[in-house]
């Protein structure tokens, strides 16, 4: 039977749907972490939510940590606490805030780990591009390099929201919320090829309205997309573990690199918040200072 606890965080992740319109995957995630912290608070006596306490909290981490629960995941857990908090404070269904003074660990923030421009090179020659399925994948790495796009966003990108003219992408990002990014040369040359050329054999004359496609005409699903950048970075010789997300790391750390100011980098990658996209900083200084160190006389 449902107590005031449960209920509150049902009524919280109908929020998030209605008001925040948030992804259905999004949701699963929240709804799985608070709904796990509900049942250990209720292991401890503790049935409504005005009897959560800043102990409570932090107990609750400690057990995430002991369990051996990465870094992300419990930062993760932790965002969706805040936010079930600061909602119950809004709705004055409680009086004091249990997570307002509970700080991230520094730990939790780790530099992304990202490709040289050597690797980057490296992993963009793989796709046999006398093929149809290699015009294909070094259209869709090339893209998600240009663009910084996430995996999700790759693979659902549609013919309509491309603009080969014009050299720009529509991406519905995290929320549903649109952005628009620019597509470089290299990316727009290869995506032409590839419409061009592969993708009318690999649709067969189907119709279809998603960009990138499987070699039965089918769209193209993340796991796939996954599987040809593991493919690609081994041909490659590339040691590190690289994932789709490296790619995306590889272009906002490149981006700062060569100068581009972070609010535009933020806007591209689509962060709602500018110190989700600070964290690139730290990468670009340790960047600058092995710049100096190697080429200043008195470094």
């Amino acid at each position: 039977m449902a107590n005031a606890l449960d209920n509150a965080v049902d009524g919280y992740i109908t929020h998030l749907k209605v008001e925040r319109h948030l992804s259905a995957k999004t949701l699963e995630a929240y709804s799985h972490d608070l709904r796990r912290f509900s049942g250990f608070v209720q292991g401890q006596g503790v049935a409504s939510p005005d009897k959560v306490a800043e102990p409570h909290l932090l107990s609750f981490l400690v057990l995430l940590h002991r369990e051996k629960i990465g870094s992300r995941s419990v930062a993760r857990y932790l965002s969706a606490l805040r936010g079930f908090f600061k909602y119950l404070m809004k709705e004055k269904t409680i009086k004091n805030n249990p997570a307002a003074r509970i700080e991230s660990p520094a730990r939790w923030q780790k530099l992304p780990k990202y490709l040289t421009v050597g690797d980057v090179d490296a992993l963009l020659v793989q796709p046999d591009k006398k093929t149809d399925l290699g015009l294909r994948d070094h259209a869709m790495i090339q893209l998600m390099y240009a663009s910084g796009l996430r995996i999700s966003e790759l693979c659902e990108v549609t013919l309509e929201r491309l603009n080969l003219q014009q050299g720009f992408v529509i991406i519905m990002g995290k929320g549903s919320k649109e952005r628009l990014v620019p597509v470089g040369k290299a990316a727009l040359d290869a995506l032409n090829e590839y419409l061009g050329v592969s993708r009318p054999r690999l649709m067969k004359g189907r119709i279809g309205d998603h960009l990138f496609v499987s070699h039965s005409g089918e769209h193209l699903s993340r796991q796939r997309f996954w599987e040809i950048i593991k493919a690609g970075a081994r041909k490659a010789g590339i040691t590190v573990n690289v994932t789709p997300h490296m790619l995306r790391h590889s272009f906002a750390t490149h981006m700062l690199e060569r100068g581009a100011d972070l609010r535009s980098v933020q806007t591209m990658l689509g962060h709602s918040d500018i110190a989700t996209t600070q964290i690139y900083t730290h990468v670009t200084t340790k960047h600058l200072k092995d710049l100096y160190r190697k080429f200043h006389p008195r470094s």
